[in-house]
C-alpha cells in the first residue's frame, strides 16, 4: 500500500512570534484544504519563555528574571504551562480531526500523534514508550515495559524514556483541525527555567522542582553523550514517518506564504495586547 504524503518543513531558529503566526497559518491553510497534513521542526531565536494560552502573566510569570536572561517572550495559541525553549528540537504536527487515522479524543490522538515522537526516541537508541498508570498493579506491570497495557482507557497517555515521564505536548483544536506542537529537549537549565516563575514561597518553589525533576527529561542526560540537533532532526524525521506510518515530503514556505506569517506574528504574537491579555 502506498503511504499517505505529508508535507514537511523545517523552518530553522525563528522569532518567538513568528513561530506561533506561523503554527496559526498551517491549521488555518490545512483547515481551507490549502496544503496536506504537516509536520513542522522549528527552534528559537532567542531562546524563549512561551505561556499557555490561558496563564496569567502578572500572577504567575517573572518578566524582570526574561529580561534579565534576555529571552524571548510569547504567548501559544495552546493551554499547558510555561516552557523554556533553549537547547531543544520543537515540532508540530497539523492534521484534520477527521483524518481516518485521528481518534475523536484528545488524549487517543495525542497517543497516536506522539507515536512518532516514540520512534524518534527509539531511532536514537533509547528506550521508550507509553504508560497508563491507574491501579498499584498496573504501576507495577510498568516497570516491565514489554507489558501489555491497556490503551483504551480514557485517561492521559504518558511517553516514558529510560523510565523518565517526557512532557511538554499541547493540543489545540480550531477549524476543524488539530495542532499539537512540543518540545524535544537536548539539554535543560534547570536553574534558569526555574527562576521564570513566581511562587507563593521558597517550599512550593522547591517542591515543583523536585515534582519536574521526574517529569522532564532531556535527550543528552540519557545518552550521556552530545546529540547534536541535526541528529535529532534526523531520528524524529524518521519517527515520525515510521510511528504514523507516513511519507514526509520536504517544502519551503513561497514568498506570499513567508509574508501573510510575517503579517501575523507582527498584528497578534508580537502585541502585548496577545501576550499580556489576562
Amino acid at each position: 500500500m502506498e503511504k499517505e504524503v505529508w508535507r514537511f518543513i523545517d523552518s530553522g531558529n525563528c522569532s518567538p512570534a513568528f513561530n506561533m503566526a506561523l503554527d496559526e497559518a498551517l491549521l488555518e491553510w490545512h483547515s481551507e484544504g490549502k496544503i496536506p497534513p504537516t509536520i513542522r521542526f522549528y527552534g528559537w531565536n532567542p531562546p524563549t519563555l512561551s505561556i499557555g494560552y490561558f496563564q496569567k502573566v502578572e500572577k504567575e510569570i517573572d518578566m524582570e528574571a526574561v529580561k534579565t536572561y534576555g529571552l524571548g517572550f510569547v504567548r501559544r495559541p495552546t493551554g499547558g504551562r510555561g516552557v523554556l525553549h533553549d537547547r531543544e528540537l520543537t515540532y508540530s504536527v497539523i492534521v484534520s480531526e477527521a483524518h481516518p487515522a485521528m481518534p475523536q479524543t484528545v488524549t487517543e490522538a495525542y497517543r497516536v500523534i506522539s507515536q512518532g515522537i516514540l520512534e524518534g526516541f527509539r531511532f536514537l537508541g533509547l528506550d521508550a514508550y507509553f504508560a497508563v498508570p491507574k491501579t498499584e498493579e498496573e504501576k507495577a506491570d510498568l516497570k516491565n515495559p514489554r507489558s501489555a497495557v491497556c490503551f483504551d482507557a480514557p485517561s492521559w497517555y504518558e511517553l516514558v524514556v529510560e523510565g523518565r515521564k517526557v512532557a511538554g505536548s499541547a493540543q489545540t483544536r480550531q477549524k476543524g483541525v488539530i495542532l499539537q506542537h512540543g518540545s524535544i529537549l537536548l539539554d535543560l537549565d534547570e536553574e534558569m527555567l526555574f527562576r521564570l516563575f513566581k511562587y507563593p514561597n521558597e517550599r512550593v518553589k522547591e517542591r515543583l522542582r523536585q515534582n519536574f525533576k521526574h517529569k522532564a527529561v532531556a535527550i543528552n542526560e540519557l545518552t550521556g553523550r552530545n546529540v547534536t540537533i541535526d541528529e535529532a532532526k534526523e531520528a524524529f524525521f524518521k519517527g515520525f514517518e515510521k510511528g504514523l506510518n507516513i511519507q514526509l515530503e520536504r517544502y519551503e514556505l513561497t514568498d506570499d506564504e513567508l509574508s501573510y506569517v510575517q503579517q501575523l506574528a507582527r498584528n497578534k504574537y508580537e502585541t502585548d495586547e496577545w501576550n499580556f491579555k489576562r
